[in-house]
């Protein structure tokens, strides 16, 4: 196992119990009331982007812990400007237990990581987005506890997002199906990291240009915005997303219990339609919420893993 989470296929055999135990600490007001394993505890989260779901998440989250949250804004830091990463990750390691980044390039946090002498996390990179994938997964299995019945299917870009998505499946023994548009196809390297461990778990991962064959028969339906933070330039690829929206005419291919999802925020109207965000079978503010149980399980399982390990004992997982 890494001593940091820069991809989801870094806790890949870990990864199952760490959701497990997220589950059960979200669902036992016992456990979430009396474990503290980060008391005493500073977990540090710089950000180089903006964001709701994964600052709030963190904070409320490692504040549940027993930890303090120390969240370190572009500008409140002079990291990757008069200080390089590297300098930045061991100074901040000689104050903090753990340290979560936000980031553009993905080469970035590797460099954090490298430098630092506490666990990293990536909280998003243009590369990965592991702690999505983990709160993905976990929304799954709230579905599908073993996920013998889930097939998932991706329309849109073949962004971070996807990557981890794949990855976690592909260690879940799940099958996914991505549809993208020529040219915006998911990173090569990864697609085949991902079809290695799926051969290994048995299941399959299919790329394919045409949205219908993917949601057909599927039961998860994913999508993200076409035009990514940081992107906004580029507002003129939205015509290579046409017929790429979700909405009611493509569900019709899906498995009647389908369920939709979205890693937010949503774009209403141009990847996703008013009627599928709000459709009771939409379940993307029970993903959003899984942020913070997800990301509370793997920074206990980074900061305190003899902490973890007894509560993954107790609960016999």
């Amino acid at each position: 196992m890494s001593d940091n989470l820069l991809a989801i296929d870094d806790i890949a055999d870990d990864f199952k119990a760490i959701l497990e135990w997220a589950i059960a600490f979200k669902n036992d007001e016992d456990f979430s009331y009396d474990f503290k394993p980060l008391d005493g505890m500073s977990i540090g989260s710089i950000y180089e982007k903006p964001s709701t779901r994964t600052r709030v998440s963190f904070e409320t989250g490692i504040h549940k812990l027993g930890g303090q949250p120390l969240t370190l804004l572009k500008g409140d830091i002079q990291i990757g400007k008069s200080e390089t990463i590297g300098d930045t990750a061991q100074v901040l390691s000689r104050f903090l237990d753990g340290l979560t980044y936000r980031c553009f390039a993905h080469a970035d946090v590797e460099e954090l990581a490298e430098k630092a002498s506490v666990p990293v996390i990536n909280a998003l990179s243009d590369k990965h987005h592991p702690c999505q994938a983990a709160a993905d997964l976990m929304t799954m299995m709230e579905k599908d506890p073993k996920l013998n019945n889930t097939r998932v299917a991706w329309v849109g870009d073949g962004n971070n997002v996807l990557h981890d998505l794949m990855l976690g499946c592909a260690i879940l023994g799940v099958d996914c199906t991505w549809a993208v548009p020529e040219g915006y196809e998911p990173d090569e390297g990864i697609v085949k990291r991902a079809k290695i461990i799926a051969k290994e778990t048995g299941c399959r991962m299919k790329q394919t240009h045409n949205p219908k064959k993917a949601v057909k028969n599927a039961n998860i339906i994913y999508t993200d915005a076409f035009v990514s933070m940081g992107e906004e330039d580029q507002v003129d690829k939205m015509a290579d997303f046409d017929g790429f929206q979700v909405n009611m005419e493509l569900l019709e291919a899906a498995d009647e219990d389908w369920a939709f999802m979205h890693c937010l925020p949503a774009h209403r109207g141009d990847e996703v339609t008013d009627e599928v965000m709000d459709h009771k079978q939409s379940i993307v503010f029970d993903q959003a919420e899984n942020r913070m149980w997800a990301q509370m399980s793997l920074v206990t399982f980074f900061c305190n893993k003899a902490a973890w390990e007894t509560l993954a004992e107790f609960l016999d997982l």
